[in-house]
């Protein structure tokens, strides 16, 4: 029982991990706590049930469905963020501005779609498990973890060995000074927001084939557990977000199954406020996405 618990945590954990990635990402590079993230989460999973009902298979619906949450992202980060950016606005500017912008799109998209929980097609992952002794892995966790573990292993290539990677981490260093050195940092800003987008919408289908339950304000409740993950790992960096993440899956898991499903979320908030009460800067220190 234990032992399967553990799995089941390390396996959610994994999906918060890559939710906040995205997150802990744009506000490392653009310094914006942009709240219209949760939205790509939400717009990702609903893309991969249309999709999927469409006929496509969910190992083709995943890729366009993260690949349309980041071309989502994109558009609403030049339309609410790029003037401010330009202007030089205070923090609190973009997150009102944010906070404004993602209470209209969850309010028009309930409008057009209702805010009923849908079901992904039967038949679109397998229904097999595999046993490991006493443990149970459904064909839909082992997609989760190589989806993850694929995006993670993505994201770090990408920000390590490649001059697009470099780019990013010279803007989220001195902006300014990367500007200076020849850097398009609108072109920067705009990739950032499109892999973070990319990372929220994968967030959303993976969330969605472990629950099946999708609808259009998902992306609201995964917004407290981002928050938590970048805080208790350390705003803006990347390998506490990933050791985060999968610590609250697993805490998660572990209180719903041995204390109460109902005191999930109260877990959550409990770990927020006491890492901010002793530890705002993470427990894993001041580490920034700038050191990765």
């Amino acid at each position: 029982m234990l032992a399967q618990q553990l799995v089941n945590g390390v396996l959610l954990g994994a999906t918060y991990a890559l939710f906040a990635l995205g997150f802990t990402l744009m506000f490392g590079v653009l310094r914006v706590i942009n709240l219209t993230y949760g939205f790509y989460f939400s717009a990702g999973a609903l893309l991969a049930l249309w999709m999927t009902r469409l006929g496509l298979p969910i190992w083709a619906a995943l890729p366009l469905a993260a690949f349309g949450a980041g071309c989502i992202a994109v558009v609403f980060d030049w339309i609410l963020l790029t003037r401010l950016r330009r202007i030089q606005a205070p923090e609190l500017s973009s997150l009102m501005v944010t906070l404004g912008g993602v209470l209209a799109l969850y309010s028009a998209l309930t409008s057009w779609l209702g805010p009923d929980i849908r079901r992904l097609p039967p038949g679109v992952v397998s229904a097999d498990a595999f046993h490991v002794g006493d443990i149970r892995i459904t064909t839909a966790q082992i997609l989760i973890l190589a989806a993850t573990t694929l995006l993670v292993g993505a994201l770090l290539a990408l920000m390590h060995g490649t001059r697009l990677g470099l780019a990013i981490r010279a803007m989220a260093e001195k902006p300014d000074a990367a500007q200076l050195m020849g850097i398009d940092t609108g072109r920067a800003a705009a990739m950032v927001s499109f892999i973070s987008g990319c990372l929220a919408g994968a967030g959303g289908v993976l969330i969605g084939l472990n629950f099946n339950a999708i609808h259009p304000y998902m992306g609201e409740t995964m917004m407290l557990r981002g928050f938590v993950v970048i805080i208790v790992g350390g705003l803006g960096d990347i390998r506490g977000a990933l050791l985060a993440g999968l610590a609250l899956g697993v805490i998660e898991v572990m209180t719903a199954g041995y204390v109460s499903s109902g005191l999930k979320e109260a877990v959550a908030f409990l770990i927020l406020v006491a890492v901010l009460w002793t530890r705002p800067s993470g427990l894993f220190g001041r580490a920034v996405l700038r050191r990765a």
